[in-house]
């Protein structure tokens, strides 16, 4: 048996849709499709449903909302709904 020694855990990575810049799961901005057909921001990451990773970016979100989000997660998002991922991800990167 080996004492003393630490067993480093891997830290998840993950791509953003608009930049392509791969980073931490946690640092990134998760927006998920809910089986209903909406489409979601995941503050906690856990949320289940097919999800998307942007950086805390205003510039990658425009660029995202543009077309790589609704590839990614293959439905198309209306314009209400873009508005209010857009409100939702300046709170989320501005309260933390």
């Amino acid at each position: 048996m080996v004492t003393g020694v630490r067993v480093l855990k891997r830290v998840p990575i993950r791509t953003c849709i608009a930049c392509r810049q791969a980073g931490d799961k946690r640092a990134l901005v998760r927006f998920v499709r809910m089986a209903e057909g909406t489409v979601v921001l995941d503050p906690t990451g856990k949320k289940a449903g097919r999800g998307a990773y942007v950086c805390p970016d205003p510039g990658c979100l425009s660029k995202a909302l543009a077309g790589p989000l609704e590839k990614a997660l293959k439905i198309s998002v209306d314009p209400e709904t873009k508005e209010r991922l857009r409100a939702e991800f300046a709170e989320q990167i501005t309260s933390n």
